[in-house]
């Protein structure tokens, strides 16, 4: 059965839809892994990334996308959402990736996440409609390694949905103040969702994103966050027990760089290493891949 990761981060901007598509890449390319990916943003920039503009098109005009599925969950009338048909094979431009497929997203999805709010708040208590996603994937995970969700900037029903399917979740940060000054938010209410629906979630750290080595502020930042960890690890029990862990920060920085940055497009650049940049990009996705895969086998 597959694994399930999720990638969020309440703070937008921080690389997260383009590093889902790397995690995929290069568990595809590199360490042979099957992989599907599960874009839940409605902002669809991961689905354009992986299928561009025309294809994405193609496929919202015939309701084979995430829109499609939720919104079959909250009428009853409406036809039956067919998850074969809305797994996008061979996603990706770059002929290397042979074995990542993909569920798009929709701007629709915008709408219809507010209905969904509407039912949970109408059946308070109750943990249906946090099961939609997983309901309808369930018949796929035996042909996948993976399966990555790329979540919204938010903790609403779409997210939770993610958060239920997953085992484990990651989360890109550019290494500054505002980018992770949610953290801790974040994993208290990760935490708290945890306790309330019985779902247990394994993180697995913090991956850096768009790292600058020259500046001050990005270097002092993951040794904050280090030494957070490092403090937590000295408490005593009982004060560990009282308070979240702090994340542990994946020891491999994903450089800014505008190859990276242009990666987003929808183009067969060739090769992982002419796509994501030849000057240390393409070592550190491949060796945060490395790290999260090895930690699934860890931790899970």
């Amino acid at each position: 059965m597959a694994t399930v990761i999720a990638t969020i981060n309440l703070k937008g901007g921080v690389g997260k839809s383009t590093t889902t598509a790397a995690l995929a890449e290069f568990m595809s390319a590199e360490f042979g892994y099957r992989v599907l990916l599960v874009d839940l943003d409605p902002q669809t920039n991961l689905t354009t990334m992986m299928i561009g503009e025309r294809r994405w098109q193609e496929v919202n005009d015939r309701g084979l996308t995430l829109d499609a599925l939720f919104a079959s969950a909250l009428d009853v009338d409406r036809p039956e959402f067919d998850v074969e048909k809305a797994v996008q094979r061979g996603a990706s431009a770059l002929e290397s990736v042979r074995s990542v497929d993909l569920i798009a997203s929709s701007l629709d999805l915008m709408e219809t996440q507010e209905e969904m709010n509407a039912w949970q708040y109408e059946v308070p208590g109750s943990l249906e409609p946090l099961l939609v996603l997983r309901a309808a994937l369930a018949g796929l995970g035996a042909s996948y390694d993976f399966i990555v969700l790329d979540c919204p900037p938010n903790l609403g029903i779409v997210t939770a949905n993610g958060l239920m399917m997953a085992d484990a979740y990651v989360v890109p940060a550019i290494p500054d103040i505002l980018s992770t000054y949610g953290i801790p938010q974040l994993q208290r209410r990760v935490q708290r969702f945890t306790q309330r629906t019985g779902h247990e979630l394994t993180p697995l750290g913090l991956i850096i994103t768009k790292y600058r080595s020259s500046s001050t502020l990005h270097r002092a930042t993951i040794e904050r966050l280090q030494r957070a960890v490092f403090e937590y690890e000295s408490l005593p029990a009982g004060e560990r027990d009282a308070r979240p862990r702090p994340p542990n920060v994946i020891p491999h920085w994903i450089p800014e760089s505008n190859q990276i940055a242009q990666a987003a497009e929808f183009l067969d650049f060739g090769t992982l290493r002419q796509k994501y940049g030849t000057h240390g990009q393409f070592e550190a996705l491949r060796n945060v891949t490395e790290h999260v895969v090895q930690n699934v086998g860890i931790y899970l």
